[in-house]
């Protein structure tokens, strides 16, 4: 059997995996009071930012596929957390605007969402954090560009 290039300790995607695991836990935990997944919170979150976006449009937006958008849509939808209205000029797009109940589960999601994001935060003096930040870019662009 031949011996791995590199060896799995120094696999930059194997500590970038770990980080997104452990980030995306975090969340879900801090998620938990609302009653909502990481994807609905960041589509409610969206939302609030721009009221009347598209299911395609907030798809981008939150990284995943139209299809996937459609189902956290439909979930919110059910809950009574987000509205979905036709287009006044383009009746097939419709429009996603949250309900009342809508913005109170997203600002209790999003408040213990931002705890989350300052204790990760906190762990870096700023200079770090701007490196992070540049270096995680920096891997971003670099697998952009193996696609």
């Amino acid at each position: 059997m031949a011996m791995a290039a590199v060896a799995p300790e120094e696999r930059i995607g194997a500590h970038l995996k770990r980080a997104e695991q452990a980030l995306l836990a975090a969340k879900s935990a801090a998620c938990k009071p609302a009653a909502v997944t990481v994807p609905q919170y960041t589509a409610l979150l969206w939302l609030a930012e721009k009221p009347g976006i598209s299911a395609a449009g907030l798809a981008r937006l939150c990284g995943v596929t139209p299809p996937t958008m459609n189902t956290v849509l439909k979930n919110l939808q059910e809950r009574g957390l987000v509205q979905r209205t036709p287009h006044e000029l383009h009746g097939n797009v419709l429009e996603t605007r949250l309900t009342d109940a809508g913005r109170t589960a997203m600002e209790l999601a999003d408040s213990g969402a931002v705890r989350v994001e300052r204790a990760l935060a906190a762990a870096f003096t700023g200079e770090e954090r701007e490196l992070l930040i540049r270096l995680l870019g920096r891997c971003a662009a670099a697998l952009d560009v193996q696609r």
